[in-house]
C-alpha cells in the first residue's frame, strides 16, 4: 500500500471530505473548504494540519518535521510505510479532519 492509497482509504471512511489535485501535482483533502491534509506530488510525503499540542508531539516522532506551511502543519515523510508509519498517518489524518470542522 502507498501513502496515497492509505490516505484515500481514510478519506473514504469520513463524511464531508473533498479531494482535489493541487497545483504542484499532489492531492489536497479538505472539509468545508478548510484544507487539512496535503499529499506531496511525489506521493512519498504528506502534511497534516494538527492542533498545536498534537503537532508539537508529532514533530518529535520518526520521519516527521515541522512543515513550511506554518504553525500546526506537520510534514511526514516515512522511510518505510510500516505498521508504525501507517498508524501515525491514519491518526494524524483523522485528527486533522476533526480539527478542520472546528475552524
Amino acid at each position: 500500500m502507498t501513502l496515497r492509497e492509505l490516505l484515500e482509504s481514510a478519506a473514504s471512511d469520513l463524511d464531508d471530505v473533498a479531494a482535489a489535485q493541487s497545483p504542484g501535482g499532489g492531492i489536497t483533502w479538505s472539509r468545508t473548504t478548510a484544507i487539512f491534509t496535503v499529499l506531496g506530488a511525489e506521493g512519498a510525503s504528506a502534511e497534516f494540519l494538527l492542533d498545536p499540542a498534537i503537532a508539537a508531539a508529532a514533530v518529535r516522532t520518526p520521519d516527521a518535521a515541522p512543515s513550511p506551511r506554518g504553525t500546526g502543519w506537520v510534514l511526514f515523510r516515512p522511510a518505510a510505510l510500516d505498521a508504525h508509519a501507517v498508524d501515525r498517518a491514519m491518526a494524524w489524518f483523522v485528527s486533522a479532519y476533526r480539527r478542520a470542522k472546528k475552524r
